[in-house]
């Protein structure tokens, strides 16, 4: 390929593009990096502080991640590796904002206690076995367990008042929970880039991918028409818009994955004394026959230094898979090789689709209702309703080549052919780093061992499980706290 020639091109200018680059703009300082954004800005769509929760996915409140096992026990593997991925990605903002790559860490970054809650005798037992099944892991070793409405009375108040006596009530909390603007985040990893020299072209779509040798040819529209720029190797973090250029890239990667697009709203209060009622972020349990993604919360916000209250998510669905995208993007996406897991999906998800067509047609007075259930106390006329970002839900194939639906961050990588995409939503941002180092290490797995010194400057525990009370691992969660301005470890 010619000297023109981009040696990492990152499609959409999110929360994955931006880490990635910050990651390879450490490892290879003299590769050239160029980003493509569809939009005006960075961070306008799915890493948008309002289109998402802004949750530091930690495992500390979200009961979806544990699984009912067939001798009554509980399977928390997944909230424990989540738990993992958030102590690592903790370290690499960390270590950029000691080295003044990041700004202060109250940009992006507030301490919000994580508050699982759940009402009914039922669901009480249930908290209580999965706050002792995940209390023995050194990295929930703080998580406090009550059903004494007082007490939970001091974490939440907006979650007893009004609340009727008889009614049993738990909840678990975490100090250590954090609110994170991604969207601020995002910015600020894009500025570090460009200071560096990274390009970043805005109002650029990617129309499609070629092969170009051993690397690719990127068509995109400009302000003021049609280009191609050749570039090495290809990430595509373009959110909903990843599945349609991995499928026109035609790496074998990519064959028989489909996309599902669920939209979301939150109710939203920005009213003082109501956001003072609960300074953290609570997290319920699913209602039987409701898919995990539909399990309600009340979360604390801090965005552009105000505070707020999000619940939801209320979901929605049209054919789109961005905001900003078109109502042919879900027909579009129809191959011949993932016809067949799309239709056999939408048999074996009843329950979704039965959920999907209730939050469609909700009212007003039943979505209110449903944030009652967590705040009795709610004012009709303290809410507004907002639009959140599109979600596409990953469809894959299992063994016997039936659709299954994802619904976790898919990584597609690609590593003879010099390119590599993500898909899917939840716990997606959380994650970012390492996905991304996975990634490095799947694309580029002849540089890799080359580069583990490197990482290690930003993420001390690589290579070794933070999930230990070792000395070595709480030193590095007590400095990472400490330098993001964060409670407990």
């Amino acid at each position: 390929m010619g000297s023109g020639t981009v040696d990492v091109a990152l499609i959409g200018a999110g929360i994955m593009s931006a880490t990635l680059g910050t990651l390879i703009q450490h490892l290879e300082p003299d590769w050239n990096v160029e980003i493509f954004e569809a939009l005006d800005a960075p961070a306008l769509e799915s890493s948008n502080a309002w289109h998402n929760a802004g949750t530091g996915h930690a495992g500390f409140c979200e009961l979806d991640y544990a699984t009912r096992l067939p001798g009554g026990g509980l399977d928390v593997s997944k909230a424990i590796a989540i738990g993992e991925q958030f102590q690592v990605t903790r370290q690499f903002w960390s270590a950029l904002v000691a080295r003044g790559e990041l700004p202060t860490a109250s940009r992006f970054v507030n301490p919000t206690p994580h508050l699982a809650f759940v009402a009914g005798a039922e669901n009480v037992a249930f908290l209580r076995q999965w706050h002792d099944a995940l209390k023995e892991e050194p990295l929930f070793a703080n998580l406090h367990f009550s059903d004494d409405p007082a007490r939970i009375g001091e974490w939440s108040r907006a979650l007893v008042d009004g609340r009727g006596a008889a009614e049993p009530i738990a909840a678990a909390y975490e100090a250590s929970g954090t609110d994170v603007d991604y969207g601020a985040l995002t910015r600020a990893l894009i500025d570090a880039l460009v200071a560096r020299g990274a390009r970043l072209h805005l109002r650029h779509p990617v129309t499609g991918l070629r092969r170009d040798g051993e690397g690719w040819m990127i068509s995109h529209r400009t302000p003021t028409g049609i280009a191609t720029t050749p570039a090495r190797f290809v990430f595509v973090g373009a959110g909903g818009g990843s599945l349609r250029l991995l499928q026109s890239s035609g790496i074998p990667e990519a064959n028989g994955f489909g996309g599902f697009p669920v939209s979301g709203r939150f109710l939203r209060t920005r009213k003082p004394e109501v956001v003072r009622t609960h300074p953290v972020k609570a997290y319920g349990k699913a209602d039987k026959g409701v898919p995990g993604l539909g399990a309600p919360h009340l979360d604390h916000r801090t965005v552009d230094g105000e505070d707020s209250l999000l619940f939801g998510p209320f979901a929605g669905w049209d054919p789109r898979f961005l905001k900003s995208g078109s109502r042919l993007d879900l027909f579009r996406s129809i191959r011949p090789g993932n016809i067949g897991p799309m239709l056999s999906v939408a048999k074996d998800n009843f329950d979704l689709l039965k959920y999907l067509v209730g939050e469609i047609t909700a009212s007003p007075d039943k979505q209110m209702s449903a944030l009652r259930r967590l705040m009795p106390s709610a004012a009709d006329a303290d809410w507004e309703m907002i639009d959140a970002g599109k979600r596409v839900q990953v469809i894959g194939r299992n063994a016997t080549g039936r659709g299954v639906l994802q619904f976790g961050t898919e990584l597609v990588v690609s590593p003879g052919n010099n390119l590599a995409g993500l898909l899917g939503a939840s716990p997606g941002a959380s994650t970012a780093v390492p996905v991304m180092i996975r990634l490095l290490q799947e694309a580029f797995g002849d540089r890799f061992d080359g580069w583990t010194e490197a990482l290690r400057e930003l993420v001390p525990s690589l290579g070794r499980s933070m999930n230990t009370g070792e000395d070595w691992s709480m030193e590095i969660r007590r400095a990472n706290a400490e330098t993001l301005g964060l409670a407990g470890v």
